[in-house]
This record gives C-alpha cells, structure tokens and sequence, in this order.
C-alpha cells in the first residue's frame, strides 16, 4: 500500500485531472471564447461618418467552436442575429483546422479521464507495472496537456491569421464589416486552466517520487554489568 504521503498526492492529482476534465467539456459547451467589435464599414462609408457618428455603426459579436451571436449596426438600429459553424459557415473557415481543435479537445478529455483512473489506482495499491504507477500518470497527463495546449494554439492561429472573426462577421452579408477589437473570453481560458492543471499534476507526480528519510530513534542498549547481577 502506498504511503499517507503519496496518497495525499495522488488524490491532489486526481481531483486535478477530474477538474481538467470538467473544465474542457464546460468549454467545449459553452460559446463564448471570442467576443469583439465591429464595424459596418460600408455603411460608415454611405454617410461619410465621422468619429462621433460611428457609434451607429459599431456592433458585437461572440461564437465558440459551435455556434455565436452578433448585433448588426449599420446606422437604423442594431439587428441581432445567431448562427451555427457548422454547417452554415463551414465554408467561411479553415474546416480542417477547425475540426482539428474539437479533435485535439475530445482526445483531450479522453487522456484526463485516463489520468484520473490511474490517479485512483495509485491510491488504492501499489502497481506492479510502472506503466500504471507514475510514470504512467506522467505520461497521460502530459498527452492530455499536450493535446489541450494544441487546441489553444489551433484556436489561436484561427484567429490571428485566418482572420476567423472577420471570416464570420461577413457570413452572408452584404455590407463589409471590419473588426476593431477582440477578445478572447471565459470559455478560452477555461481550456488554458485545463492545460495548466495537468502541468500542475506532473509536478505532483515528482513529488511523489521524492525519497524523505526516515527518522529512527534509537533505543539505548542496557549495559548489563556484573554488580547489577549482585544487586
């Protein structure tokens, strides 16, 4: 049986990874990972507005992996609207990195649940494979952390340099609307606190390799001499 130390260890990291877990689906469910400002420049351009009047003309926009939401302003009134990515804008992004971030997020939360298996395990029993000790646990953790950062970073790039906001604003419009100001939401920094967690966990998992010393007292050995035989 492992020690109390290890125990407490194991089931920090446990909890790590159930939260790693909970955290990705919340994002996954959730559609706020991008919220901005557009601008409905065409009709900007109509009435040649100055800086005081484009406020008529500024509106927002919010989406995650699956669907989003805007307010379209264009100077009679903001018209809200919904959409879902897929299938409606599938042509308006890059689909396969798209759906490369929802993969690399599904395989992520696969390898956490992993991790919290072997979490539990650890603390139960000592395995007799060190594929099911911690050098498993190290190993699913960092998958699992190793796939979340790669959405982050998919997702970052569909932003930045696919433009994936922009892409989503035009969708079936006929005004052009430009982006003034991004975001990145609460739905985003859940899957950064995922990856963070299981970061977290591996350092859990060195501790728990850790040897402390072991402090013995020693007893002190009766010196039996012949006068306490007489005595």
């Amino acid at each position: 049986m492992p020690g109390c130390f290890k125990k407490t260890l194991f089931a920090l990291a446990s909890a790590m990874s159930f939260v790693s877990f909970i955290l990705i689906v919340v994002a996954m469910a959730t559609q706020k990972w991008i919220t901005g400002k557009i601008l409905c420049k065409t009709g900007a351009d109509l009435v040649n507005a100055t800086d005081p009047e484009l406020v008529k003309f500024i509106g927002d926009i919010y989406y995650g992996l699956f669907r989003g939401g805007k307010v379209r302003q264009c100077g009679l009134g903001g018209r809200r609207s919904k959409f879902t990515l897929f299938p409606h804008l599938v042509k308006k992004l890059n689909t396969g990195l798209h759906v490369m971030i929802i993969i690399f997020l599904c395989v992520a939360i696969s390898f956490a649940l992993i991790s919290f298996g072997f979490c539990i395990l650890n603390i139960i029993q000592v395995p007799y494979r060190a594929i099911k000790g911690p050098a498993g646990i190290c190993l699913w953790n960092l998958l699992a952390g190793g796939f979340t950062a790669l959405a982050v970073a998919s997702f970052i790039a569909a932003v930045k340099l696919h433009h994936l906001t922009e892409r989503i604003a035009n969708f079936q419009e006929n005004f052009q609307f430009v982006v003034l100001e991004e975001q990145y939401e609460g739905s985003f920094w859940l899957c950064v606190a995922s990856a963070t967690a299981h970061g977290v966990n591996l350092l859990l998992i060195a501790l728990s390799a850790i040897h402390f010393p072991e402090f013995k007292t020693k007893t002190e050995e009766a010196n039996v001499t012949a006068e306490d035989i007489m005595y």
